[in-house]
Parts: structure tokens; sequence; C-alpha cells
């Protein structure tokens, strides 16, 4: 028989499991939005890092959720509401799209009802990651790192130690055990791994797209050279339903790139014949408060 703290100890891992490679039926016909509303009761010893890793989701995702909870001292018995549910990029569903103000990665596999969505992290302020219509060019199993003299400057000035030009394989590599290389002119962007325990869902990269390594090992074993990927910049997203539902899920926008897709309230109202059936007051708090959640705006 189990003793007493070895029962606790499963539990508690149960109750922990990091949930990967989530994946989401298509909806029907017409329809954009996928998954399901889940919420989350703090307990001690509870932050939005490892609330995030349990559930696969991103950092600034999960503070956008709860605006007015401490990320670092949630206090206990909190409700928090997941960015579990979401509507669907306004993209061609194939291969891989990523949504940079959403900090997501999609991916939509050839002859499939399901889609696959990954939280990234994207580059930051002066190191944009681009726009761009690509493709998977290779795929990388252990990829040597060879930053580039900007990164190794930066790096010196930041902590005061020489990069070397060639960083091997293996626990101080940053792109981790995977990688996918993209598309991209003479630049060299990919999507990787991570060997570091922070920055999946943030702005925090040099360039690339950054993810979790369970998430990009599954993406590795699963993609193909030649895949195609599109990286789009849409923060606000807009859905009229079948049911008669018009959704607006709103995304803090790149501070200094302008979005694909310019939208505002008149866009909104365009969406309905019958502009009585739009709650302006909805619509206004969802375009200020920037959720990253898909709001019913119709009354």
């Amino acid at each position: 028989m189990l003793s007493f703290f070895k029962r606790l100890t499963i539990i508690l891992l149960l109750l922990t499991e990091t949930v990967y490679s989530k994946s989401y039926p298509l909806p029907e016909t017409n329809s954009r939005l996928i998954g399901h509303r889940t919420q989350h009761k703090v307990v001690v010893g509870d932050y939005f890092h490892s609330i995030s890793k349990s559930y696969n989701i991103g950092m600034i995702a999960l503070m956008a959720s709860n605006p007015s909870v401490d990320p670092f001292l949630p206090p206990p018995d909190t409700i928090l509401e997941l960015p579990t549910y979401m509507l669907l990029p306004d993209a061609e569903y194939k291969g891989i799209v990523i949504n940079l103000p959403e900090l997501r990665l999609y991916y939509f596999p050839n002859n499939s009802d399901e889609v696959h969505v990954f939280p990234v992290g994207i580059g930051r302020e002066g190191r944009k990651t681009p726009k761009m219509n690509s493709f998977i060019k290779t795929k990388l199993k252990d990829p040597v790192w060879t930053p580039t003299a900007k990164t190794r400057a930066e790096y010196l000035e930041k902590h005061k130690t020489v990069l070397p030009q060639i960083v091997q394989a293996g626990e101080h590599n940053p792109l981790g055990n995977f990688a996918l290389q993209l598309a991209y002119g003479k630049s060299n962007y990919l999507i990787h791994g991570t060997n570091q325990n922070f920055g999946i869902g943030m702005r925090i990269s040099a360039g690339c797209i950054r993810m979790n390594p369970e998430d990009i090992e599954w993406l590795y074993n699963n993609v193909t050279v030649n895949e195609p990927v599109k990286i789009i910049n849409n923060s606000i997203k807009l859905a009229l339903e079948p049911n008669g539902q018009l959704l607006l899920e709103v995304h803090s926008p790149l501070s200094s790139e302008t979005p694909d897709k310019e939208v505002d309230s008149v866009d909104i109202m365009n969406q309905f014949s019958d502009r009585s059936r739009i709650d302006k007051n909805a619509v206004k708090e969802a375009l200020l408060f920037h959720t990253g959640l898909p709001i019913d705006v119709t009354i």
C-alpha cells in the first residue's frame, strides 16, 4: 500500500502534467471558433509561469485574459480565465500559420480535420520577426548555432562574455534539439526549441520563432520539407458565426509594426445589416482591454 506522501506526490504530478500538441477539431462550415472556455482555480504555490506551462499556453496570453491578477503572486482561490478558446486566423488553413500578436502557431495537417495550436516566442522590439509567405526549407536535428555579429555584440554588452562564433548542439545551445529552417531570402529564420525555461509566449527572441522543447519535437516529427509557412500580423479577429453571433477577439498590437488588416468599430458594425444587434459598449471594451478572448458582441 502506498504511503500518504507517495500518493500525494503522484496526485501532484498528475495535476501538474503539461499538455503538449494541443489539437482541436476544425469548426463547422462558416465558423472560426475552436476550443472551449476553461478556468483555473489558483492554489498556493501557483504563479502564471507554472500555470502557462501546465496548460501549454502563452505567458502574455494568460496575463491578457486576467489583467487584474498579479502574475507572480496570484491570490489563492482566484478563478483565472484561460486562453484555451480562440478564433482561427484569417489565413488559408494549410501548413503552418503564425499570427504574431497572438504569439501562437497553428498547424493544419494535410487531409485532416484538426488544427494543432502552440504558444511561441517571437522577436523582441528591434529584432522583430518578419511577416512572410514561406515554406520549410530544411529540418534540423541537433542544430548548430552561428550567432550573428550583432548578436555577439549584444551578448558581450549584456553578459560581459565573448560568445563563440559557433555553438555546437548541447545544453548551451539556445536552439534546442530541433529546428525548422524557413526559406526567406538570404536570412536564416528558424522555428526552433530552446534550452531556457522561459520566453514561450513572449517577445523575447532575436527574430526566430521559439517553441517549447516538446512542441518543436512534435512539430519536427509531423511536418515535411516544403510545407507552407505563413506569418501574419492580425491583432483583431472577427467572425460572424453560423448561429448569428458576432465574435470579436482583440490582442495587443505589435507596437511599431503595421497590421495586415486595419479593423475599427465601423468594420465591426458592417458585419451586420441590422446594426441594432451589435452591443456597442461590448465592442468598445474589447478594443480597449485586449484580453485576447473571443467576445460575443451581439445583443
